[in-house]
């Protein structure tokens, strides 16, 4: 029988997703390959410190600690095969249990997304996020900028999600947008009743959903939806959920507060977001990343 990763829940990441490579990377984005190589060579044996969803791959490959492959997780790498070399020798330094990898030397990789069955992308590329979710799969740029997760939940994988544009369509956004709050509160109390559309996130709340049924006796998952939605409007989400038979650990309707300061207390190890305002807040406090998916994302 031909080995398949289909009964895992499938993570594809990016070598500065996964490592803080920033100083080596501005080498790269000055075009100057042969350079960056060399010095990628050279720190061979110099294990990269932890990037920004760092914490986010070491909590969910502590699902397989008991010997059962729960969680895969694959590099997918613009960078070249000698980079690779040392960002699997960091892997193995910071005992993460990494296996496959595929490093395309330059060119856009998110094309093998497809091949993995990918529940999930983060990249520092915005193109490649952007080509990532067109073609179906969760994806976010992951702000190197952004804080460190904290340590004080070892046996628990947090998430944080928006709702609109992430979790569910933006379908309400756009009303939100074009008429304003009053018409966007109307529009939803005569709709609490009709789910919301899939957002571009929802494949990997529902396998997380999975993941978190299948939990090990020292690790579980927690998730969180963050919403600037309020009261009336939070019953077509909690509805929407309901009808989509997925729950969610804790809701936030914060009718427009900072989300900064209420991610700071959930200290999630990851959050997904489409609003750029919204992504910079979180930032400053707990590892964050953009979904360039909704009205408020205009194609460029």
């Amino acid at each position: 029988m031909a080995l398949t990763l289909d009964d895992k829940l499938v993570v594809a990441i990016s070598s500065r997703a996964l490592f803080n490579l920033e100083e080596e990377n501005r080498l790269f984005d000055a075009g100057d390959d042969k350079a960056y190589m060399q010095l990628q060579f050279e720190r061979l044996d110099i294990p990269a410190k932890p990037g920004v969803a760092f914490s986010l791959v070491k909590k969910l490959l502590a699902f397989n600690a008991d010997g059962v492959k729960r969680v895969e997780v694959v590099i997918l790498s613009r960078n070249d095969p000698v980079s690779g070399m040392r960002i699997f020798r960091s892997s193995q330094a910071s005992n993460l249990q990494l296996e496959r990898g595929v490093f395309t030397q330059g060119r856009a990789p998110f094309g093998y997304l497809r091949a993995l069955g990918a529940h999930l992308f983060l990249s520092a590329n915005e193109k490649d996020v952007r080509e990532a979710l067109n073609l179906g799969f969760p994806a976010a740029r992951v702000l190197t900028e952004s804080a460190q997760a904290g340590d004080s939940n070892p046996h628990e994988v947090r998430i944080a999600f928006d709702g609109d544009a992430v979790l569910f369509s933006d379908e309400a956004e756009r009303v939100y947008q074009k008429d304003g709050l009053p018409a966007f509160q109307q529009h939803e109390v005569e709709h609490a009743s009709i789910p919301l559309p899939d957002g571009p996130f929802k494949p990997l709340l529902a396998a997380l959903h999975r993941l978190q049924k299948a939990s090990t006796p020292h690790m579980r998952i927690r998730t969180a939806l963050v919403t600037a939605r309020s009261a009336p409007a939070h019953e077509r989400a909690i509805l929407t959920l309901m009808r989509w038979n997925i729950a969610v650990d804790e809701v936030m309707f914060l009718g427009g507060l900072e989300k900064g300061p209420f991610l700071r207390e959930f200290e999630p190890d990851f959050f997904f977001d489409d609003q750029t305002g919204h992504v910079t807040s979180a930032a400053q406090h707990v590892p964050a990343g953009h979904v360039s998916s909704g009205v408020s994302n205009p194609s460029h």
